[in-house]
């Protein structure tokens, strides 16, 4: 009989040692010993079977019940975090575990260029696979999280999606996006020298961003900006054509690339040839440089400027040196074809 025992005894001594043996190879051991990069996806809420499922598909691990009594015996079950992430098949099933536990998704850069609108902010997102271009627009105009973020009642986020490059994941929601992109803003603003004016922030904002659509080039800002003031001082109209488009593609949804006379002519609440002053709101979203220009313009009389068709401007004082600077780099062909700067930037 206690030879009987201590057989059983064994047997179990060698069944554990050979368990503990299997699940040590397992547990230490990579499928694998060719290198090979593997993006790994663990979608929002998948459990855990699931999760080591797709590990097993991917010929990540050897076997899903194995690596699920091992996560269960070590607490990982519970641990998986919602992400993509950077694997490789020679990993082991321990360090796998550890990547897919620590949140530390795949990083994206989203750069949102200055003057980008919001409806152009939604198509580059949509387009880099990173986000929802509909749900993007709609948080844009959602009153309440607009109210939270800018203690203020506008129709729209436009002008306050502050443009730089942002780091994402694929699972970053367009709300952390949204509310991310208007603390920047706010954070730059307040660090912006302040020169005593009578605009408000949201006005200040407005004419920055069309101060950031009528100039290719940077040094440029502060003179386009003091003609605004200049004109808006003597309650002259402030005529920018980026406007125009900006009140087509609000009220049609189509992003005309060239205005006709007949857009001129035409009102709408942003079209700044028929409406007084600054227009119904913001058309783009300015940088750090246009909205320092609009708050500290250069010093000037100039209330007239016409594109030289390479990205700058020639500034006049008069209506009569416009219209002769317009006949020469306008109405002459050869000074305009091809030459002008939003073409060459949209090729």
């Amino acid at each position: 009989m206690r030879k009987v025992f201590l057989a059983v005894v064994l047997i179990l001594i060698l069944s554990l040692a050979t368990l503990t043996w299997q699940a040590f190879q397992f547990w230490y051991s990579s499928p694998s010993q060719e290198s090979e990069r593997v993006v790994f996806e663990v979608p929002p809420g998948a459990s855990f079977r699931r999760v080591a499922e797709d590990l097993e598909h991917k010929g990540l691990v050897g076997s899903a019940k194995k690596l699920t009594i091992m996560a269960r015996l070590t607490g990982f079950t519970t641990k998986t975090r919602m992400g993509e992430y950077a694997l490789d098949r020679t990993m082991r099933p321990i360090e796998i575990l550890e990547i897919i536990s620590s949140g530390k998704s795949i990083g994206y850069s989203f750069t949102v260029p200055e003057g980008t609108n919001m409806y152009e902010v939604a198509r580059l997102l949509a387009d880099q696979g990173l986000g929802d271009a509909d749900e993007f627009l709609r948080l844009c105009q959602s009153k309440p999280l607009i109210r939270e973020l800018l203690r203020e009642d506008l129709p729209n986020l436009e002008g306050y999606l502050f443009p730089e490059t942002y780091q994402m994941t694929k699972f970053t929601e367009e709300e952390t996006l949204v509310r991310t992109m208007v603390q920047n803003f706010l954070k730059v603003y307040e660090e912006l020298p302040h020169r005593e004016t009578s605009l408000t922030r949201h006005q200040v904002v407005t004419l920055a961003s069309v101060v950031e659509k009528e100039t290719g080039a940077p040094e440029e800002r502060p003179l386009i900006a003091s003609v605004f003031h200049n004109r808006l001082k003597k309650s002259m109209r402030l005529q920018s054509d980026p406007t125009i488009l900006y009140g087509i593609l609000a009220e049609t949804g189509e992003m005309k690339k060239n205005i006709t006379k007949k857009d001129i002519l035409t009102y709408n609440k942003y079209n700044t040839y028929r409406v007084n002053a600054l227009p119904f709101g913001p058309i783009s979203n300015p940088g750090r440089a246009a909205l320092e220009a609009t708050l500290r313009p250069a010093t000037s009389e100039f209330l007239y400027f016409v594109s030289r068709n390479e990205g700058t401007h020639v500034f006049t004082k008069t209506y009569e040196d416009h219209q002769r600077m317009v006949r020469k780099f306008q109405l002459d062909p050869s000074m305009r074809e091809g030459k002008s700067w939003r073409d060459r930037t949209a090729q």
